[in-house]
């Protein structure tokens, strides 16, 4: 399968911009760094008024979330119509915010009240939104971990943990109901670092490979990630919302890790990602869903220094805190100066393509000059 850039922007894939770090670039570099990518979707972790203010007439689709620890308060109508008022309303349309993430893999959280608050805060946030007219424009969401599955394997087995069937019943009426779409993370890697010598790595990478059939739907799969959501559709299927639009809220891979985090390398990081691109560009569908593009968020922009955690939680980023790529994963038109290893660029056209493309373009030129002679031959014999 051949792959090409769109020569415009690239529809189907956003990137999260996280700021954990101390060395971050300002969000006018951010902005900057994002349209050379040619990408138009974005999502931030917090409603930080600096990036709201910057991102104005950028044309760049903005998703904002509400941090964990905001629930509880926010599950009170007259706070979250506060919220709403203070950090939504004063940027909206000039900066276009296009969705509002309610918390970030609450159900899979450690701290476990908060299963409790999320579907009484989203409802409340989406009040305050209708309230202000704002509702038509703006989705609210939460992103969940893949790890809410009960069964993920063959998808078709997907499944929710039994403990978070009633929450989950009413997270998934409020999305339905709301027109909001279920948003994903889901890691390929981690399946991989868990059990290495079972799970083929190309399978994970979106490499060539002979992949796996559904025993039940005969579907086949080449790629992990596909699986996954497959298995999400098929986990909410059974509760009865079949119809909800599926996202990937988050997926990357670490191009660094700690001695146990198997497979965390720069090879395997740049191979998953420019991969993932690739199938982006194509505007690819799930083989259970192949004729709905599939929307993906890459984690993330940068390396993030202050994130906690094993090694791999610093060193998701496509770029270094100066800019400079990590690694190239194929996005066009980057600019020479990002590239901190220009060896490592690759191209999304073959080069037969291009011989081929400027081939097409020789041959227009002179069948427009012998089309023109004929024109100007006749005139002059009549």
């Amino acid at each position: 399968m051949s792959y090409r850039v769109s020569p415009d922007y690239v529809e189907c894939l956003g990137i999260n911009y996280g700021q954990v770090g101390n060395n971050l670039p300002p969000p006018e570099t951010v902005l900057s760094l994002i349209t050379s990518l040619k990408l138009t979707k974005a999502r931030i972790y917090d409603t930080n008024p600096q990036v709201l203010k910057t991102f104005a007439n950028s044309g760049v689709d903005l998703i904002v979330t509400i941090e964990n620890n905001m629930l509880n308060t926010l599950m009170d109508p007259q706070q979250a119509f506060q919220w709403v008022t203070t950090h939504i309303k004063p940027y909206f349309p000039a900066t276009k915010i296009t969705a509002i993430a309610v918390g970030n893999e609450i159900f899979t959280d450690d701290n476990t009240s908060l299963t409790s608050y999320i579907v009484p805060a989203m409802i409340s946030v989406h009040n305050a939104l209708t309230q202000l007219g704002l509702n038509s424009y703006i989705q609210v969401f939460s992103p969940t971990s893949a790890g809410v599955l009960q069964e993920s394997y063959p998808p078709s087995a997907g499944s929710f943990k039994p403990e978070l069937i009633g929450v989950m019943t009413q997270f998934l009426h409020f999305l339905q109901s709301t027109n909001s779409s279920f948003w994903v993370n889901a890691y390929p890697y981690f399946a991989y670092k868990d059990d290495p010598t079972l799970i083929p790595l190309d399978y994970v990478l979106f490499n060539p490979n002979s992949g796996m059939v559904d025993p039940i739907t005969k579907l086949h799969y080449d790629n992990m990630l596909y699986a996954q959501v497959d298995a999400v559709i098929f986990a909410i299927s059974r509760m009865g919302f079949g119809g909800l639009d599926i996202r990937v809220s988050e997926t990357g891979w670490p191009a660094m890790g700690d001695p146990n985090e198997i497979g965390a390398t720069v090879e395997n990081a740049a191979t998953y990602n420019k991969n993932l691109v690739r199938r982006q560009l194509a505007n690819e569908g799930t083989p259970l869903r192949p004729n709905n593009r599939l929307e993906v968020y890459v984690f993330a922009l940068f390396n993030e220094d202050m994130k906690p955690g094993p090694t791999s939680e610093r060193n998701y980023g496509l770029f270094q805190p100066d800019c400079r790529m990590a690694y190239n994963v194929g996005l066009s038109n980057l600019d020479r100066q990002h590239s901190s290893n220009p060896s490592t660029s690759i191209s999304l056209i073959s080069s037969a393509s291009k011989v081929a493309n400027k081939r097409y373009q020789s041959l227009v030129h002179w069948m427009f000059v012998y089309l023109l002679s004929l024109h100007v031959l006749m005139r002059r014999q009549t």
